[in-house]
C-alpha cells in the first residue's frame, strides 16, 4: 500500500459521555447517523459510546466535524433535531463548515424553561447581527423563519439587561378594518385575537407569571397600531409585526414614533399581503425607501431559513411534487389538444 494512500486515508473516534449523549447525536433509530451516512463517502461504525468515522481524509474531516459541532450544542443544552443535522450538512457541504461554531455558540437568553435560546441558520445570524447594530431593523420573510419570535426574543433581553424600560408589542388589526371600536369588550379582549402570536411567544420566553406581572405593571404593552398614532415611543423595544399589512401612510406613522433610547423591529412576509387590491403595502416601500438609510437595517430571510418539524417538511415536499406533478399533466393535455 503506496504512503500517498496512506495519507488520504483517515480514521477519526467521537467519544460520547454516555448512552444518552450517544442516542440524541445519533437520533431515534440511527435517523441522524443515516443522514451523515447518505451524504458522506465515509465508513461509520457506531459502538456503544463512541463513533468510528473512516475513509478519505477529507471526507471524514467534514463528517467529523458535523459531529463535534453538534455534540457541542448538545453539551450547551439544546436538543438536536433533524434541522441541526442537515443544515449542519448543507453549511460544510457547501463551503461554510467554519461559521457552524459561531452559528451554535451565540446564545441570546435563556428561557424561563432553561432553553437556551440562539439562531439556527446564518440568515437569523444576520439578522439577530442587525437588530443589535441598528435603531430600526426591517425583518423580512416567509412564514417558520422564526423572525417575529427572534425579535420577541431580543427585546425580553433587552429588558431583562436594563437596556430599555418596556416592550411594546403592536400589530394592524387588518381583519377588522382597524375600526376595533366596533368590536365588543374592552381594549384588551378586541385585541387579543390578532395579538395572540406574540402573547405565546412572550409568555415562552419569560413563563406565564413573570408575564402576567410585567403586564400588569404597564411594563409589557400589546396594542393595535392605530393606537401609536400621536405617541413618542422612548426607552422602549417596539415590535411591529404582520407589517406587510399596513399601509404607506401607517407605516410612516409608526417609524417616525421612534424615540430616545428605543429600538425598533418591524417584521412581515411581502407573500401573504392581506390588504385590498391596490392598496401599497407599508413595508414594501419602507424597503424599497429606507434601504442605505443610516440606522436602519433591512434583512431579506429566505426558505432556507425556515425552521419546520422534519414531517411537515416532508408533507410540504409532498405537496410540492404533487403540484408539478398535476402542472405536467395540463402541460401535456393541452400539447396533445394543440397537436390533434
Amino acid at each position: 500500500m503506496s504512503d500517498d494512500y496512506l495519507q488520504k486515508v483517515l480514521a477519526e473516534n467521537i467519544g460520547f459521555a454516555d448512552h444518552q449523549e450517544a442516542y440524541a447525536l445519533l437520533g431515534d433509530r440511527d435517523e441522524h447517523l443515516r443522514v451523515l451516512i447518505d451524504n458522506f463517502d465515509c465508513r461509520f461504525v457506531s459502538r456503544g459510546d463512541e463513533l468510528e468515522i473512516s475513509g478519505e481524509a477529507a471526507e471524514v474531516s467534514r463528517a467529523a466535524k458535523i459531529m463535534r459541532e453538534l455534540q457541542y450544542l448538545y453539551r450547551q443544552g439544546t436538543a438536536i433535531t433533524m434541522h441541526e443535522v442537515r443544515y449542519s450538512v448543507g453549511l460544510v457541504k457547501g463551503g461554510k463548515g467554519e461559521a457552524l461554531h459561531a452559528l451554535f455558540s451565540d446564545t441570546i437568553l435563556v428561557t424561563s424553561r432553561g432553553r437556551q435560546v440562539r439562531p439556527k441558520t446564518l440568515g437569523q445570524r444576520v439578522y439577530l447581527d442587525a437588530i443589535r447594530a441598528n435603531s430600526i431593523t426591517l425583518g423580512i420573510g416567509p412564514a417558520g423563519t422564526g423572525k417575529t419570535y427572534l425579535a420577541v426574543v431580543m427585546a425580553a433581553a433587552a429588558l431583562r439587561n436594563r437596556e430599555v424600560e418596556k416592550i411594546i408589542l403592536t400589530r394592524p388589526a387588518v381583519e377588522a378594518g382597524e375600526r376595533l371600536g366596533f368590536l365588543p369588550g374592552d381594549l384588551q379582549e378586541k385585541v387579543d385575537p390578532y395579538l395572540r402570536p406574540l402573547y405565546d411567544a412572550l409568555q415562552d420566553i419569560m413563563g406565564v407569571d413573570t408575564y402576567q406581572k410585567l403586564m400588569a405593571k404597564g411594563i409589557i404593552e400589546i396594542a393595535p397600531l392605530a393606537y401609536m398614532r400621536g405617541r413618542t415611543l422612548e426607552d422602549a423595544f417596539v415590535i411591529l409585526d404582520e407589517a406587510q399589512n399596513t399601509t404607506d401612510k401607517q407605516m410612516k406613522m409608526f417609524l417616525t414614533r421612534l424615540g430616545f433610547g428605543s429600538r425598533m423591529v418591524v417584521t412581515g412576509d411581502l407573500g401573504q399581503v392581506d390588504l385590498p387590491r391596490g392598496v401599497t403595502s407599508g413595508l414594501r416601500e419602507a424597503s424599497e425607501v429606507l434601504a442605505g438609510v443610516r440606522g436602519i437595517g433591512i434583512v431579506r430571510l429566505d426558505p432556507l431559513d425556515v425552521i419546520r418539524h422534519d414531517v411537515v417538511s416532508r408533507i410540504v415536499e409532498a405537496y410540492d411534487s404533487y403540484e408539478a406533478q398535476k402542472k405536467e399533466r395540463r402541460v401535456k393535455r393541452t400539447a396533445d389538444k394543440q397537436e390533434n
